[in-house]
């Protein structure tokens, strides 16, 4: 879990220590002049972004043609109203990401550019929360994911995978890994970090998957995501003053203590819910990568000390997201990458673009399993950095180590040009993943 950003203003780059009033006066002259060009250059053209239904693990030509473009550029989404600045280079990503100045909370009540048909944001939600209440709110949740909190789910995690991979290997193949393994298991995992009964399960997929899909139109979207919040509210009900070390006890606690809302511990429930089952896409990737690219498989079989850094790369390398995610409205008039955002504008960053920036990796198009370093941005940077991170990287690897170990020889049962993804999502995926071994 990443808090690092100030309430303070800072700059856009780091401050450096001047040990003469003439050193310092150059160096204010010089970001001075830096501003005045930046604010002097011309805009540059808005481009449409239509972010198509891309299938397989395709770059978008429409981002790179953006990054072509330069490290800052202005496009329009295919909702909502006006532009907004789009930010693509790696340097320039974790800058915005990590700058007060650039705030989540002040999207909400704006009709700001967008991907999504609908927004419908939760009161109080995390995600559009900046600090100080945006660490307070992970302050509540922060023990169970600690290294300590998800290494507790290792052995019942491992115990769950085992059981999903063995009936798989008794029914023997064909079998669609997705349906089987790669969604079951993410749901499981993230419903026991939960505190969610097996019984509820089924349920919590269902609006999940509802509330993810721009397919199925804002109305379900919202039906779907007030029963998932009346849920939880009932759950935080039952649960206070029970104690327990998962996420709905640790949030009851924490309401039951003043230290947040019910309204708060709601909103917080459901983006962990929402976000823990982003590993049935991003596994999915993952599998139809290694199932297309019999080389990579044989060399995570041939050398499982390489599976650490493989997950890193693969993380690094997926398009694992359709566009873009939530934008940030400047507070202030800011510089990156020399072009000049003022007070009221939107903007958003791209971590796929950034995973691909050739001044940080190099051969950034070509995947290389034991790249080290790999300074990635694939759980994002700064105050939001992905809260589960830690825990989807678990799953990803015992996911990986049982592809390879427990399926020797394992490959797609159809040509890979007959698989179906998900249409509409915003995380991309295969629908399934047809296998023999």
């Amino acid at each position: 879990m990443r808090d690092e950003a100030s309430t303070t203003t800072t700059t856009t780059t780091p401050a450096t220590t001047t040990p003469t009033t003439a050193k310092a006066s150059t160096t204010t002259a010089a970001t001075g002049a830096t501003t005045a060009a930046a604010a002097s250059a011309p805009l540059p053209p808005v481009r449409f972004w239509p972010v198509r239904d891309l299938t397989g693990v395709e770059f978008d030509p429409d981002l790179a043609a953006l990054m072509r473009e330069g490290p800052v550029t202005r496009i329009r989404l295919p909702n909502g109203e006006g532009w907004a600045w789009l930010v693509s280079r790696h340097e320039d990503v974790r800058t915005v990401t990590n700058d007060p100045r650039f705030s989540r909370r002040a999207v909400v009540g704006s009709d700001v550019t967008r991907l999504a048909p609908h927004f419908i944001p939760v009161d109080g939600a995390v995600g559009f929360e900046d600090p100080p209440d945006h660490t307070r709110l992970r302050r509540a949740v922060a023990p169970a994911f600690t290294t300590r909190g998800v290494e507790r789910l290792r052995w019942r995690a491992q115990a769950m995978l085992d059981e999903l991979v063995d009936g798989v290997l008794r029914d023997g193949p064909p079998a669609d890994l997705v349906a089987r393994v790669l969604a079951p298991f993410p749901l499981a995992v993230v419903c026991e970090l939960m505190g969610v009964p097996a019984a509820d399960r089924p349920a919590m997929h269902e609006w999940t998957s509802l509330i993810l899909s721009s397919a199925e139109g804002a109305e379900r979207s919202e039906r779907a995501r007030n029963a998932m919040c009346d849920y939880f509210a009932g759950q935080l009900a039952e649960r206070r003053g029970t104690g327990g070390e998962d996420v709905v006890a640790l949030l009851s606690a924490a309401v039951a203590g003043g230290e947040i809302t019910e309204a708060e511990a709601v909103g917080l429930a459901l983006l962990i819910q929402i976000g823990g089952e982003a590993v049935t896409n991003n596994t999915g990737n993952m599998a139809y990568i290694l199932l297309t690219r019999p080389d990579l498989m044989d060399r995570l079989c041939r050398d499982p000390g390489v599976r650490a850094t493989a997950v890193d790369e693969l993380l690094r390398w997926i398009p694992h997201r359709n566009g873009v995610g939530l934008c940030r409205i400047a507070t202030e008039d800011v510089t990156v990458g020399g072009r000049e955002i003022r007070r009221g504008e939107a903007v958003y960053v791209s971590y796929l673009a950034a995973n691909r920036d050739p001044d940080v990796f190099a051969d950034p198009d070509g995947i290389v399993l034991d790249r080290s370093p790999n300074p990635h941005v694939a759980f994002g940077y700064g105050p939001h950095y992905c809260v589960g991170a830690l825990l989807a990287r678990l799953e990803t690897e015992l996911l990986f180590s049982a592809m390879v170990d427990r399926f020797p020889g394992m490959r797609l049962a159809v040509p890979a040009e007959e698989l179906r993804w998900r249409p509409g999502a915003l995380i991309r995926g295969p629908e399934g993943l047809p296998v023999v071994w």
